[in-house]
């Protein structure tokens, strides 16, 4: 198959099948979707999906595969329920086990991580902004090596930590990977931890927890968090070719 006919093909819609669904948080989800076809992705890479009102009014947004490329059959999509969303509150409230939705993908060529690409990686997640990161980290976990990994996310309390006993099961580990929390309404419950935003000590500590500069950093989430992170980065030096970027618009 070439290049070519694999992008047309991964261009088509098709019905997938919800299998499992998993309360993250109060407001987040996990939805784990068998498609017809199961094509390969890279990790950090998306999906669209599309639902058809019963009027013929049609709406697709795009959700980040956070399952590991390598489990194939199923891709686990993280939904944040959004008050004012049109995709988010049905799959919250109405959608169940057994339900078909219409995907096509996996999408994205800059945001993806393999490796190939190497290490060390410094992730850094703001909310939802988690599922793209956590596919690098399950890859990365994965495929063994030496890769050291770490991973800043921001939450705004303990219980809006999304993965939270996965993310300290793998920390605990101490295989190469370690977890800081940034919770902006809570207080820190660990001393790595943070009770505050994202700041430039607080990314300085990450990189020191890193122990050399990364050869890759990854930052996805809200566009106000994106612009503040990078924007940290950049007055810490960080070389903008080695920032790679993923945001969503509210």
């Amino acid at each position: 198959m070439t290049d070519a006919d694999t992008q047309a093909d991964h261009l088509l819609w098709q019905a997938a099948v919800i299998e499992r669904i998993e309360t993250q948080t109060a407001k987040v989800k996990s939805f784990y979707l068998r498609p017809q076809k199961w094509r390969f992705f890279r990790a950090g890479q998306h999906l669209d999906v599309r639902l058809t009102a019963p009027d013929g009014y049609e709406v697709q947004r795009s959700y980040s595969v956070a399952s590991e490329p390598g489990l194939a059959g199923l891709y686990e999509l993280v939904v944040e329920r959004l008050k004012d969303g049109e995709i988010s509150p049905f799959l919250h409230d109405v959608a169940a086990v057994g339900d078909v939705l219409e995907v096509r993908g996996p999408f994205g060529g800059h945001f993806v991580w393999n490796a190939a690409d190497g290490g060390p990686l410094l992730l850094i997640a703001g909310g939802s902004g988690i599922a793209p990161l956590m596919s690098i980290v399950r890859h990365s976990t994965a495929v063994g090596g030496d890769v050291a990994v770490v991973l800043l996310q921001a939450a705004r309390t303990w219980n809006d930590v999304i993965y939270r006993e996965e993310l300290h099961a793998l920390d605990a580990a101490g295989a190469g990977f370690a977890l800081m929390l940034s919770l902006s309404r809570d207080a820190a419950r660990r001393p790595q931890d943070a009770g505050r935003r994202i700041d430039a000590p607080l990314l300085e500590a990450a990189l020191a927890r890193l122990g050399v500069a990364p050869r890759l950093t990854f930052v996805c989430g809200s566009n106000p968090f994106v612009e503040a992170v990078t924007g940290h980065l950049l007055d810490l030096g960080f070389d903008p070719q080695t920032v790679r970027t993923e945001r969503f618009g509210w």
